[in-house]
Parts: structure tokens; C-alpha cells; sequence
């Protein structure tokens, strides 16, 4: 199994919550797309303690076993696609998602998120570590 993690899986991570280390050990990959990454920087600046979280999310990504994804045309493709569809169907989730799960379904991997939101994106296969 391929994981992409969402901020909130990445926060839990980091936290050490339990169900999600002993299910993400199962994974052959973990990626996180540059949008989460992104949010997460965003969130650092708005604490006390950003060089610190900067440190551990770098070392995270140094990992091995984690693929940073950019934005590539193939990306863009899909999100235009994505959002589209969504819109025709009058369905809306936050645009950062609508990109993090393009990449998703780009690298068909699964999302591991606690966002119900992201259940508006048909084909999309998601994961909750309760």
C-alpha cells in the first residue's frame, strides 16, 4: 500500500498515535505532497515553536521510504479534471484538498486523513487509523 498523508495524519504522526504508527508499518511508500507540506509550514509560523517543528518535518521527509510530490503538468491535469467534476456535481471541498487528492489519485495511493470531506471525490481511497 501507497500512503499520502494529510496534515492531520502527519500531526498524529508526530504525536504518536499509536493505531496510525502500527498501520503506516505496513506501507511500501509514504508520500506527502508539497500542498500538506505547505500547510504544515503554515501552522509552524503560527506557534511558538516553528524551527523546531521545520527540523522534524525535514527529517521526516529525508526519510527513505517518503516521496515529496510536486506539482507536475500530469498534477495540474488532474486537478482541473477534478475540480470540474466536483463542480458540476455541486459538490466542494477546500481547494488545497482538491490538489492534495489529485495527487492522490495521480500516484494511486491511498489518503490518510480524518477529513469527511474528502469522501466527495469519487475513485478516491481513503484511510481513518481509529
Amino acid at each position: 500500500m501507497i500512503a499520502l498523508l494529510d496534515t492531520n495524519a502527519y500531526t498524529a504522526l508526530v504525536r504518536g498515535e499509536r493505531g496510525l504508527l502500527q498501520r503506516l508499518a505496513s506501507a511500501e511508500r509514504v508520500l506527502m505532497s508539497s500542498i500538506v507540506v505547505g500547510e504544515l509550514e503554515y501552522g509552524f509560523r503560527h506557534g511558538n515553536r516553528y524551527a523546531k517543528n521545520l527540523a522534524t518535518l525535514d527529517e521526516f521527509l529525508a526519510e527513505p521510504y517518503v516521496d515529496f510530490l510536486t506539482i507536475t503538468r500530469a498534477t495540474t491535469h488532474r486537478y482541473g479534471l477534478l475540480s470540474a467534476e466536483l463542480r458540476r456535481m455541486g459538490r466542494k471541498i477546500p481547494t488545497n484538498d482538491a490538489w492534495i487528492a489529485s495527487h492522490v489519485l495521480e500516484h494511486n495511493a491511498e489518503l490518510w486523513t480524518r477529513d469527511a470531506h474528502f469522501a466527495e471525490v469519487d475513485g478516491l481511497r481513503i484511510s481513518d487509523w481509529k
